[in-house]
């Protein structure tokens, strides 16, 4: 993906955890400055072949008798566990500028992964067990600059996503359906996934659902490459989903001049195609859907360390250009970046619709 649109992810992320009023008082030469690692890449080996089959290198995968991705808002009844198994890429929480990676033993960005997954992964844990995985995510300050050490923490990243997907699928049956899901930084390694491993094989055939939120999906340029259709109908298995949340009046007008100047996975360029948008609240394509249609918006405490369930909070539809539209500002918290852009409640927001649209793909899937 364009620098372009990654450093518009860098600036969310800054915006996320606090530095929102420095971003204002001095803009990219702040960021870059406090941000941008000024130490040598130094090149990340790759892990050794079994260090996935160690639990610890999973916030959650079977046998992890504790994980935040189990853990349930308040009146939400746990429940049996469905067939799939869900494999899950974290978005970015490493912020320091020490490394271009973040190593395995940064104990606060391990600690903000895991909110950033109770949020977002929870949502999927009725269809199966989940696994998630450490990996040396791509340093945010990664995203602010032109070096090649960008790109290079960029695919070292992603050589970890590979080798946790390789244990992945080592580790589940031959035949047992797969639930693909990240956010963010996660959805990017996510599409790098599906690119490589998925399209084209048998593999594709076991995916019930990929869910790449947080990151745009040219329909036009991009959504051939990923091997699987646009999710056109609410209980269509083996497609994409994928969405950007915007409040209104909403001001896209930064990531869209970026998302124009990039070029798609097929080389050409993606300026005025339109971006893959899923309604989470139907489970359609370029969907519109009423407040009353809002299962349950995650509203979490200020530390996001918990939250509560609360229906018909917001509506959503799809923009013609792609963005998803849920009305009136909703009240989350303070984390909600310029022009009303709602990136980091993507799942949040529609927590309770994403549960039951994974579990009505997975139905649907299981039926064929």
């Amino acid at each position: 993906m364009a620098r372009k649109f990654l450093y518009f992810i860098a600036i969310c992320i800054v915006l996320v955890l606090g530095a929102g009023l420095a971003w204002s008082q001095f803009g990219d030469r702040f960021l870059r400055y406090a941000s941008v690692p000024d130490v040598a890449f130094v090149k990340q080996e790759k892990l050794a072949q079994n260090v996935y089959d160690d639990p610890s290198m999973w916030f959650a995968r079977p046998g992890r008798r504790k994980s935040v991705v189990n853990w349930l808002p308040p009146g939400i009844q746990p429940q049996g566990k469905g067939d799939a198994a869900i494999f899950f890429i974290h978005p970015t929480s490493y912020l320091a500028k020490d490394h271009w990676n973040a190593p395995l033993d940064d104990e606060e960005s391990q600690r903000r992964a895991g909110l950033f997954l109770q949020g977002m992964a929870s949502a999927f844990n009725a269809a199966g067990e989940i696994w998630a995985p450490r990996y040396r995510q791509a340093a945010f300050g990664a995203f602010l600059t032109d070096k090649p050490e960008g790109q290079m923490a960029l695919d070292a990243a992603y050589q970890d996503v590979d080798q946790a997907f390789d244990a992945f699928l080592e580790g589940i049956g031959p035949d047992q359906p797969i639930v693909l899901a990240g956010h963010s930084q996660g959805a990017l390694h996510l599409e790098h996934l599906l690119r490589d491993r998925i399209a084209g094989t048998p593999l594709a055939k076991r995916v019930v659902a990929a869910y790449v939120v947080g990151w745009p999906i040219s329909e036009t340029t991009d959504l051939p490459s990923l091997g699987l259709p646009q999710c056109e109908a609410p209980d269509q298995p083996g497609c994409v989903l994928s969405w950007l949340s915007y409040a209104e009046p909403a001001d896209f007008s930064f990531i869209e001049k970026a998302y124009n100047g990039t070029t798609g996975f097929d080389g050409a360029s993606r300026n005025g195609t339109p971006i893959l948008c899923t309604n989470p609240l139907t489970g359609t394509a370029d969907g519109d859907a009423p407040i009353e249609a809002n299962l349950g918006t995650l509203v979490p405490n200020d530390d996001l360390t918990a939250g509560e369930l609360v229906p018909a909070s917001v509506p959503a539809r799809c923009d013609p250009k792609g963005f998803l539209l849920i009305g009136d500002p909703p009240q989350l918290g303070p984390y909600v970046l310029p022009g009303n852009n709602y990136h980091v409640y993507d799942y949040p927001l529609f927590w309770a619709n994403v549960r039951a649209d994974v579990g009505r793909r997975l139905d649907a899937y299981e039926s064929q």
